[in-house]
């Protein structure tokens, strides 16, 4: 079987829908061009604004967001493949969500997933982040097929959850996908060790397309996406925070063989867990 070819999008997503798809789409076909079936998108690729009473009022459902049907068109066009990393868009109660889609060859949205852990932080920088504050989280893991590979979708917090990397890998995923818009104070200290050990305790290829930059909104995001392999190694980085395309060819032998290696996945077992403390 030959090599999987994937590009990540990096992206500095703007704070109207319009800005968004001017900004994105050039990379996509960018990524189309490099021989990519596979193009991830960053967390926030529709729209990024940090202020809930100016977001809210300019979402829309995915069906109707103009960013993700211009997505939709590009990948039917291209004949490639495109995970919408995430959309920030209304749900059908009303609700706000942060939602991954996985748009097939023929512009069809054929998986979605709603991010589960919601960022709810106070940074010792003076920074804070309450998600929940305005997005719903899901309640379902993912799992999707695409372009002969099972994906496991999650979105940037949920890195910190090896639970749900496991369950995606029991699941069949072979490529776990971590779209984000880390900060730069989390980036620098967690983003890759966290994403080599999730590659590392699932024996799963992870992607992770990011938000780089400073925003029209006054964040900061801290860029230099990334692709890991099974057994842990970095097979293609991004060393910066700037918009480009970082390209990967996944052999998915490799899964198979860092599972047999180190099979933690079929080792696990039950266990009592420990009382808390007075």
């Amino acid at each position: 079987m030959s090599p999987l070819r994937v590009a990540l999008v990096q992206t500095r997503t703007p704070a109207s829908h319009a800005a968004a798809l001017d900004h994105v789409l050039p990379l996509v076909r960018q990524a189309a061009a490099g021989g990519a079936r596979l193009i991830a998108t960053p967390e926030g690729t529709n729209i990024l604004q940090k202020d809930r009473e100016t977001l809210l009022p300019q979402l829309v459902s995915l069906e109707e967001d103009p960013v993700v049907a211009g997505l939709r068109q590009a990948a039917r066009e291209l004949g490639v493949t495109v995970l919408v990393g995430s959309a920030l868009v209304k749900r059908e109660d009303g609700k706000a969500a942060n939602r991954s889609a996985l748009i097939d060859a023929q512009g069809e949205i054929v998986a979605t997933y709603d991010k589960l852990h919601m960022f709810d932080v106070d940074l010792p920088t003076g920074e804070t982040a309450r998600e929940s504050a305005t997005y719903e989280p899901g309640d379902a893991a993912v799992v999707a097929e695409a372009e002969g590979a099972k994906l496991g979708l999650t979105i940037c917090y949920d890195v910190r959850f090896p639970a749900l990397h496991r369950a995606l890998a029991l699941a069949g995923a072979q490529v776990l996908t971590t779209p984000a818009a880390f900060t730069r104070p989390t980036g620098e200290a967690h983003w890759e060790v966290l994403l080599r050990a999730r590659a590392i305790e699932t024996g799963s290829f992870m992607l992770a397309p990011a938000q780089g930059g400073f925003h029209e909104d006054g964040r900061g995001t801290y860029g230099r996406s990334l692709a890991v392999a099974p057994w842990g190694e970095v097979i293609a980085r991004l060393d910066h925070d700037e918009p480009g395309v970082l390209f990967a060819d996944l052999d998915l032998s490799l899964v198979d063989k860092a599972r047999r290696a180190i099979p933690a996945l079929a080792n696990a077992r039950a266990f009592t867990e420990p009382s808390a403390r007075p």
